[in-house]
């Protein structure tokens, strides 16, 4: 129960890595705040865990949906303890073909909206002199990957935030740090074909893909005490994949 009496918010929590994490934080004892732009799977998500989690909707790409949603949870529960920056997208195309469409909704939801929700909880988390923020980095940033420039560049953006972060919270006692998981086996994972997953198995000295529930794992252990003198670090969760 390392998060008991924390509120944590996260965002994109109603499926995926999102869903794993609001689950782990609720046995872990934290009052869980599942945004999604999904509002009906962030409700059933929420009424799973149970805990007094609630659902809030979130478009984190939007300025006003992200500042209400703060609003919120702060006349609800009075205080943000967590922000776990989990929503992401895709939107996969070589670059020759990649419409500006596509690389605009990839840059403003995986680097903006990490951006946006971070500037509208800082301030409450600075005014209590504590707190603790996640962010959803990937293995791609350092490494790229084919039909990904979009996603790749705002997952290395999303690299240099959380340093610059780290430093301008860090003196207050609020800690940024970022995870950059390997490929995990998600809806978003489970479009790769056959024989670039086995490929993918053979890279990995685990030789396998992740689960959520690994991640939630890990984003559990930097929201908690136990991580209280981490800070603007980077942390791969991808079985060797990178080595």
């Amino acid at each position: 129960m390392r998060l008991r009496d924390k509120v944590a918010l996260i965002t994109g929590g109603g499926q995926g890595i999102g869903r794993a994490t609001a689950e782990r934080f609720a046995r872990e004892g934290a009052t869980v705040v599942v945004a999604d732009i999904n509002l009906a799977k962030a409700q059933e998500v929420a009424c799973a865990i149970g805990n007094g989690a609630f659902a809030l909707h979130l478009d984190v790409a939007r300025a006003d949906s992200v500042e209400a949603c703060v609003a919120a949870i702060i006349e609800r529960c009075g205080k943000i303890d967590t922000l776990i920056n989990n929503a992401g997208i895709t939107r996969d195309a070589r670059t020759i073909k990649m419409t500006e469409e596509q690389f605009d909704a990839v840059v403003n939801v995986n680097l903006k909206g990490v951006w946006l929700c971070c500037r509208a909880v800082a301030p409450h988390m600075l005014e209590q002199r504590s707190g603790s923020i996640v962010n959803a980095s990937s293995i791609v940033a350092a490494a790229g990957n084919f039909g990904q420039a979009n996603y790749a560049a705002t997952k290395a953006g999303v690299i240099a935030m959380t340093k610059t972060l780290a430093r301008e919270l860090g003196p207050v006692g609020v800690r940024v740090n970022a995870v950059a998981p390997g490929f995990i086996a998600t809806d978003m994972v489970a479009t790769i074909p056959e024989k670039v997953a086995d490929a993918l198995h053979e890279r990995t000295p685990l030789r396998r893909f992740g689960k959520p529930e690994e991640i939630a794992a890990v984003y559990a252990f930097l929201a908690s005490d136990d991580a209280s003198f981490i800070n603007g670090a980077l942390i791969p969760v991808d079985g060797g994949l990178t080595i």
